[in-house]
């Protein structure tokens, strides 16, 4: 989301009038771990918490804001059913590029994310085990899976729109990031949304439209909950944890979502907001035109 953002300001601050931003990820080719798993000895043994494992600030997060088990599990079913309704009746077929690839000497063409799990359900979800903490609530099931991704936009400027012939389907509005404990890093959006919403002069009731990143279930109902959200406005066609977390297209992916999705609910504002490892929250409003 990031580079999104940094578009948007180029073309306010006129240093450009035509960006394409986004971002790929590709989780599936990266070492557990990461390509560099040994820590500064001495920033580890000053900060132990800058180096806390992301499954243990969910856990960390779901302790804290006394987040239940079921109530993650039960979060994790309904993005999954979100995502098949919506993948049935093709929400998402206007916002995906269909990719092909060879595999095996075979052609096979991507149409639809991989990672949508239309069979599961409540009972199978409870019988997985915590990962990260013994006696924890955090999942396989009820957390984001490994995803491979990429997603881009194109930002213009009014004029340079206008001179192309092309329709905008949303206005940048604002944009804040929020810093907080990196143990706790999944509630970041908790406070980077109200920080936009106020360069925006706008407040959370003006929002019709919410597209959180789900990293884990823990940590979006943390936030949905410190920011009493109806839930009803909240990844209305699912999130990460069914659609996966392809962490540096997470954030353009929720945008173009969101864009996508506006015109059908008539919304005129909606938010993009994500966690970010190591203690951070980013939100950015657009505006539907």
């Amino acid at each position: 989301m990031e580079s999104v953002v940094n578009g948007c300001y180029a073309i306010a601050y006129g240093d450009a009038d035509l960006i394409i931003a986004g971002g790929v990820e590709s989780m599936s080719m990266v070492p557990m771990g990461g390509y560099t798993p040994r820590p500064n000895p001495k920033l580890a043994e000053e900060y132990p918490e800058a180096y806390t494992p992301m499954g243990i600030t969910a856990e960390n997060v779901a302790e804290k804001y006394k987040i239940s088990r079921e109530a993650q599990d039960k979060f994790a079913y309904e993005s999954h059913m979100k995502a098949v309704r919506a993948t049935d009746e093709g929400r998402f077929k206007d916002e995906i590029v269909p990719l092909t690839v060879q595999v095996d000497g075979k052609t096979i063409t991507h149409t639809v994310d991989e990672t949508i799990r239309r069979d599961t359900t409540l009972e199978a979800l409870a019988q997985l085990k915590p990962v990260f903490r013994e006696g924890g609530t955090v999942t396989a099931g009820n957390s984001s899976p490994l995803t491979d991704g990429a997603s881009a936009v194109l930002i213009a400027s009014k004029q340079k729109a206008r001179s192309l012939g092309l329709k905008p389907m949303a206005r940048f509005v604002s944009a804040a990031a929020a810093g907080v404990r990196p143990e706790i890093m999944g509630i970041g959006p908790v406070y980077a949304v109200p920080k936009a919403l106020k360069k925006a002069k706008l407040s959370l009731s003006d929002i019709d439209l919410f597209e959180f990143n789900e990293a884990f279930a823990a940590q979006a109902l943390a936030v949905i909950q410190e920011l009493d959200l109806p839930m009803e406005k909240v990844n209305v066609n699912g999130g990460a944890i069914a659609l996966g977390h392809a962490l540096g297209s997470s954030g353009c992916r929720l945008l173009v979502t969101l864009v996508h999705e506006m015109p059908r609910r008539d919304a005129q504002f909606g938010v993009v907001t994500m966690c970010v490892g190591g203690g951070q929250g980013m939100a950015a409003v657009f505006e539907r035109i």
